[in-house]
């Protein structure tokens, strides 16, 4: 079991990540972008995969990930749920999601690109 305080300093132990509310969660995120969210209350997190590596985990894992039934987990928004998970393995899911964020361009980034001189 991974409690949420552990989840939290976990997903603030990654380079340059930073939590900011969404909705009535918990968000953490890289170059602006979210690559995870926390309830609390359903001690659960999203962590933001690819739909090839959300495969491999809810085939490998599947008390511990889940895809999320919506048009976000055909996108690989997958469910992590603490109470399944242990430390290493709820840290490997984060540091996958915030890699997959990290690598795209910022918003920002990508305006200024579009931009011409």
């Amino acid at each position: 079991m991974v409690p949420v305080a552990a989840f939290r300093k976990l997903a603030l132990s990654l380079p340059d990540a930073t939590e900011a509310p969404h909705f009535d969660l918990a968000s953490f995120r890289a170059k602006g972008k979210i690559f995870a969210t926390l309830s609390e209350k359903e001690a659960r997190a999203m962590v933001k995969l690819t739909p090839e590596q959300q495969e491999m985990v809810t085939a490998a894992e599947p008390k511990m990930f889940q895809r999320i039934p919506n048009a976000w987990g055909d996108k690989g928004a997958t469910w992590l749920h603490l109470r399944a998970a242990d430390k290493t393995t709820a840290l490997s899911a984060l540091q996958t999601a915030h890699a997959n964020v990290a690598a795209k361009p910022s918003r920002t980034a990508k305006g200024a690109s579009k931009r011409r001189v």
